[in-house]
């Protein structure tokens, strides 16, 4: 694909993993865990072909309202992603810029001297 044809920056809106799940009678933890690993899959492919800027909106004020047993499971779920991307050494021109009220979010989960 030309570099000039694609866009410098895309935007995704992580939406419909737990849903997916419910559809297919997954636990909403494996939902969530799809959703992950296909972002990392177009977070990768997206460095590949050349685009400069991917926003991922991934977690709103909205989710803090679901039970504390799905909150944590994904504050778990983002921990672990990034602590292996941190640990990989493999940043291949990505940086991560949290953006938004993170205020809620602990140290240990958003390790915020690594971005």
């Amino acid at each position: 694909m030309e570099e000039k044809l694609l866009p410098q920056h895309i935007a995704i809106i992580m939406d419909g993993n737990r849903r997916w799940a419910r559809e297919k009678g997954l636990d909403y933890r494996l939902g969530h865990k799809e959703g992950a690993e296909n972002l990392k899959r177009i977070a990768k492919y997206a460095n590949e072909i050349g685009i400069k800027y991917l926003t991922v909106y991934a977690f709103s004020t909205e989710n803090w309202k679901r039970t504390k047993e799905e909150v944590g499971a994904l504050m778990i779920l983002l921990q672990k992603y990034l602590e292996e991307f941190l640990s990989s050494n493999d940043f291949n021109n990505i940086k991560i810029n949290v953006l938004g009220d993170i205020c809620r979010f602990t140290d240990f989960t958003l390790p915020r001297t690594r971005f």
